[in-house]
């Protein structure tokens, strides 16, 4: 299989999209809203300013996805990359897609004289995702993520 890494465009956006959505329902029971996350992944495909999507592509079908958006630190002088919304079609899970996109957004990163490291947040139940990322070289941090959202357009709490 010959696999292609490159920028996503505008182009990909319902793909994306629908990759996102196999994300949440795959590993959080969650559905969204298509009239969210289609906008939401075409503001970030027309200003990278917000952050980046790449995707792996074979025979001309986008099977893959990884997106990272920026994090300034201080105490680092440099940005932070946040790897987001991973996702491999099913139908080609282990066979190296995943890897070859991270290695891809590392190698970016290791070029860029202001990128100062690579963060992820991970499910915490989610071992499978936890063991590929320590085999890329991540390990586990100090920290917790903590968070608060605005209620959901529908008035209901969104519940994590």
């Amino acid at each position: 299989m010959e696999l292609t890494i490159r920028d996503a465009s505008p182009a990909d956006a319902a793909d994306i999209a629908a990759f996102n959505r196999g994300i949440a329902t795959e590993t959080e029971g969650h559905d969204l809203d298509p009239a969210l996350i289609g906008p939401g992944v075409e503001r970030i495909l027309s200003d990278r300013s917000l952050g980046r999507y790449w995707v792996a592509e074979t025979e001309g079908v986008v099977v893959g996805q990884i997106m990272v958006t920026y994090e300034w630190s201080d105490w680092r002088n440099g940005m932070l990359w946040w790897v987001q919304s991973v996702y491999v079609h099913p139908d080609y899970r282990r066979r190296g897609i995943y890897t070859a996109l991270y290695r891809h957004v590392e190698s970016l990163a290791h070029s860029s004289d202001d990128v100062a490291g690579i963060r992820l947040y991970v499910e915490k139940d989610n071992r499978r995702a936890q063991q590929t990322y320590a085999r890329l070289g991540m390990s586990m941090t100090n920290y917790r993520v903590m968070e608060v959202m605005r209620p959901a357009p529908d008035g209901e709490a969104d519940e994590d």
